[in-house]
């Protein structure tokens, strides 16, 4: 990339300034998202975004933003993996509910990769309850209520990593380099 930006010196203010170091740097004030190491969550759309044809449309948001999709699959999820998945709500009163309604028809399972993607996927799907969604969120735009709120996704890189694991085996999970991260990490 630094052969490319080079070819653009003395033609935008600022680009192609090598300092000390050789290569340009271009800080361009980013967020400190941009900053933050490369990490790996899971996603699911549930069987309600399924049903809806919404799996494309919910996978492009995290494409467009710079994440790249490292596992894929469409699942009937088995009561075992479901309960497995919620164990943490097992002596919640709406346990039952979540294992049936995930076990009711195919979800997609998903694991992006990006810097900071934990957070920043949680902040695209908003609240767990649609009604307190913004607009512009997965659930905000897409979500029906609590009970259908379209999407899963991991709440802190300890939940996403055991939920990867839960999930998908290694060999489902591909390491690969986007000819495009260039642009947009640095």
């Amino acid at each position: 990339m630094a052969s490319i930006l080079s070819n653009f010196a003395g033609l935008l203010p600022g680009l192609g300034r090598r300092g000390n170091r050789g290569t340009p740097k271009m800080t361009l004030g980013l967020p400190s998202i941009w900053r933050a190491k490369v990490e790996r969550t899971f996603i699911a759309i549930k069987p309600d975004g399924v049903q809806r044809g919404l799996s494309g449309e919910i996978l492009q948001r995290f494409e467009r933003r710079g994440f790249k999709l490292v596992g894929l699959k469409l699942i009937k999820v088995s009561e075992e993996l479901a309960e497995k998945h919620y164990a943490e709500h097992r002596e919640r009163p709406f346990f039952k509910g979540l294992v049936e309604f995930i076990t009711s028809s195919p979800v997609v399972a998903a694991v992006i990769e990006g810097k900071g993607v934990v957070a920043t996927a949680r902040a695209m799907i908003g609240p767990t309850n649609p009604l307190n969604a913004p607009l512009g969120t997965i659930r905000g735009d897409y979500g029906i209520d609590i009970g259908r709120n379209i999407i899963h996704g991991s709440d802190s890189p300890e939940s996403a990593e055991r939920e990867i694991a839960l999930w998908f085996t290694p060999e489902e999970l591909l390491d690969w380099q986007a000819t495009i991260a260039g642009w947009i990490y640095e």
